[in-house]
């Protein structure tokens, strides 16, 4: 059992504090899988064996919630999703989502990913960062860009995607109650729609302030 002591501050190392000592490709496909060999700095002084691990490489990704101040609602979409086959279904409800391409801003992405899979049109000016994330450090070295977008659903809605990217999305308009309710039912289940409503549910008030003014 470790005993009770006084550490320094938090988050005191950094890049410096490791190191690579190799990477060895285990598979490469639709997604990387690396075996990566490291050591790094003890918290009571040292340095630690090397360890072996394999990281999921999936790349950086952009999350964008649309909200329409004036009418109180979101836009969720719903499509298949692999991963999710151990769950009680593997349609899920999400924000919209997408991977960085080549040399990509992530405000560019959202305004891409927004245009793809749900058909809305968003200006830069509409757009504010809610924060940045992994969701799976132990595994994966994917970070999450998360965006918030201020939209009129007046007339959203249908089924987008792209075709030659196996893409099919049926577009949802939902009253910010009605997708918190969803998310206490367990109804929404990936993390990143999680944590876009928490977050909504905390700042909708200042959102509808604020962009009511723009």
């Amino acid at each position: 059992m470790s005993i009770k002591k006084s550490y320094p501050d938090i988050l005191r190392f950094g890049h410096k504090d490791m190191t690579i000592v190799k990477v060895e490709p285990k598979f490469k496909g639709f997604f990387t899988i690396n075996e990566v060999h490291v050591n790094h700095a003890l918290y009571e002084g040292g340095t630690s064996i090397t360890l072996k691990r394999e990281i999921f490489e999936r790349g950086d990704a952009v999350v964008l919630l649309p909200y329409d101040p004036v009418t109180d609602k979101v836009v969720i979409i719903e499509q298949f999703r692999l991963g999710a086959m151990s769950g009680d279904t593997p349609w899920q409800l999400e924000f919209i989502a997408g991977m960085f391409g080549e040399n990509e801003h992530p405000i560019d992405v959202a305004i891409r990913e927004a245009k793809e899979e749900a058909n809305l049109t968003i200006e830069e000016n509409d757009i504010i960062k809610i924060n940045q994330f992994f969701p799976s450090p132990g595994g994966t070295s994917e970070c999450i860009y998360m965006f918030a977008a201020k939209v009129d659903v007046t007339e959203v809605g249908g089924v987008y995607g792209l075709e030659e990217e196996g893409e099919d999305i049926l577009v949802h308009v939902i009253a910010r109650e009605e997708a918190m309710s969803l998310l206490a039912q367990g109804k929404i289940t990936n993390a990143s729609t999680i944590i876009g409503l928490q977050w909504l549910q905390l700042n909708y008030s200042q959102l509808q302030k604020s962009w009511s003014t723009l």
